[in-house]
Formats: C-alpha cells, sequence, structure tokens
C-alpha cells in the first residue's frame, strides 16, 4: 500500500479539528455569570422567558441580533491543515 506525505487519517483528523474548534468557538461565545434583568446595551428589560431559557443572558434580542451580526466574520477556514500557514 502506498503511502504519501499524510497519513491514512489524515482527512479525518483534520475535519475532526475542524468541529472541535467550532463547538470551541461556539461554547464560548455562550453566556456565562448572573442571568440580567435589563439588557446591558440599551437598557431594556428582558423577559423572562429569555432569561429563562438562556441562562447567564445580558443581552435583548434586538441587541443579542446585532452583536451577532458585527461578529460574525468568522471564514471558517482551517488553517491549520493549510499548505500556506505552514509556510509562514
Amino acid at each position: 500500500m502506498a503511502t504519501g506525505w499524510a497519513g491514512d487519517s489524515a482527512v479525518q483528523d483534520q475535519i475532526d479539528a475542524t468541529v472541535k474548534d467550532g463547538i470551541k468557538r461556539a461554547q464560548s461565545r455562550l453566556p456565562q455569570g448572573p442571568t440580567q434583568t435589563h439588557c446591558i446595551d440599551c437598557g431594556a428589560e428582558i423577559p423572562e422567558a429569555r432569561r429563562k431559557a438562556v441562562p447567564g443572558v445580558r443581552l435583548c434580542v434586538p441587541c443579542q441580533e446585532k452583536d451577532d451580526r458585527e461578529s460574525g466574520t468568522f471564514s471558517g477556514y482551517n488553517r491549520r491543515g493549510s499548505k500556506d500557514s505552514q509556510l509562514r
């Protein structure tokens, strides 16, 4: 059996690493700490249903949507497996 530079499971290892990175990124964005009754950005009251559904919530829905749009610059490109990243 001929093998190249990468091992037999190199592609799957890269996929697994990308998935793990995505999970860590999503977990790091989850609210932490005490639940707020009022939005820390605009001061609007956060509905009780949202406070129960999202423990540690700090933003009202409109402010959360704005924050999500502004921080949505993730490229989704796995630099770890990129040939270019290994040459730098």
